[in-house]
């Protein structure tokens, strides 16, 4: 699960803050992209060039100085997960109390994402009532807490109070990050296809693939293996493993392939519904005239996904102008689990725009209008939408 996930780790200052660097490391290991956060007492006991050299690059280390206008802002959004290890009970205490004196204070206030806290000090400041109220608030807060160990302190000292292992907070870090998608084999379209006319010219549509990579993007982040076929290629973020065509034909052949080792299926793509029947070779000239052509239908993806041996849950989309019967109908008849409606000719909801306004359609004719929002929000509350549809059946075996 940390396969190219962004983690931020947050090094507060105590005795432990050198195994912050092992910790990196064993982020990297696990090909994590891994940016950090250092404390002016963690610089005492921790050389900000030894994290560099680990994570390869510099550790942020106040608000000021930099080209960054906004440094804790910007690795909250970042960020997939931070991780505070070591966290003093100084640092615990201004968490609890939302302070923002410094930039990992700051970042951690500023994040919506899991933030796991490894505390590391002395026993008595682990034991005392002040500390443990503060634990209690993250917990309630939300925050996730791994540890302290029992084992040997610094001083000479022995007791609950050193910092988890690495692999402990790994194994942690992983469980945060393993979503409700996990384990599923996700497969999803995107873009439009282009059919040749001649060696130069298409015909195509507007599709952006915006809203298909938006939607293989967030199955991602959930955890699940995603296949996204496109003809849009390098929109999709981390974690989708994208297969680049053009053609409808193209896209048939990959899709249908997939489908079938899949557990769900989204086909966003918006696929051409005819094409020229015999291509020209070389270019068309001008000087020729317009040129003549019979028009043949494409292959029907969407229903040669449906009618498949141990065919996956089905999301169709269904893109229209000015009324949405024809995605009603399309819903009743395609055989879909669900289908996905937008009417393109309102504002903010045509191809290529970074929002849509969409209606999902169940075979029974049942509508859910959403209202006009930014297409990864759509994603979000799709993918939603299909778990809790689909849950019951959970992953493919």
């Amino acid at each position: 699960m940390l396969a190219g996930r962004h983690i931020v780790l947050g090094v507060s200052g105590g005795v432990a803050a050198y195994k912050a660097a092992y910790l990196a490391r064993r982020l990297v290991e696990h090909d994590a992209r891994v940016k950090t956060i250092m404390t002016a007492a963690s610089r005492e006991f921790l050389g900000p060039q030894t994290l560099a050299a680990v994570t390869g690059t510099q550790p942020v280390t106040g608000f000021f100085g930099s080209e960054d206008e906004s440094p804790h802002t910007n690795l909250a959004r970042w960020a997939d997960a931070i991780v505070v290890a070591p966290a003093t009970a100084s640092t615990v205490a201004r968490l609890a109390s939302g302070l923002s004196e410094d930039v990992l204070t700051a970042t951690v206030l500023a994040a919506t994402v899991p933030v796991l806290i490894a505390p590391a000090m002395h026993t008595e400041m682990w034991d005392h009532p002040a500390t443990q109220r503060n634990i209690d608030t993250l917990l309630d807060d939300g925050y996730h807490v791994v540890g302290p160990e029992s084992g040997a302190l610094a001083g000479g000292d022995v007791g609950p109070g050193r910092l988890a292992e690495p692999e402990s907070i790994v194994d942690m870090l992983n469980g945060l990050l393993a979503g409700d998608l996990e384990g599923w084999s996700v497969l999803v379209t995107a873009g439009g296809t282009r059919e040749a006319i001649d060696a130069v010219r298409f015909i195509g549509n507007r599709s952006s693939g915006k809203m298909g990579s938006a939607i293989a993007t967030e199955a991602a982040r959930r955890g699940a293996t995603v296949t996204l076929v496109t003809t849009t290629p390098g929109r999709a973020g981390r974690g989708v493993d994208e297969l680049v065509v053009e053609t409808a034909d193209e896209m048939a052949a990959v899709v249908w392939e997939r489908a079938a080792g899949s557990d769900v299926a989204v086909l966003a793509a918006a696929v051409a519904d005819f094409r020229p029947a015999n291509a020209a070779q070389g270019k068309l000239r001008r000087n020729d005239g317009p040129p003549e052509f019979a028009l043949e239908p494409t292959p029907d993806i969407l229903s040669g996904v449906v009618e498949a041996d141990a065919r996956p849950f089905v999301v169709g989309f269904a893109a229209e102008s000015g009324s949405l019967d024809e995605a009603v109908s399309k819903a009743r008849s395609k055989g879909v689990d669900l289908l996905v409606g937008n009417d393109i000719s309102k504002d903010g909801s045509g191809f290529g725009s970074d929002t849509s306004e969409v209606v999902l359609i169940t075979p029974d004719g049942k509508q859910d209008r959403w209202p006009l929002m930014p297409k990864t929000e759509v994603a979000a509350r799709l993918w939603d939408r299909i778990v809790a549809m689909r849950a019951p059946h959970g992953a493919s075996s």
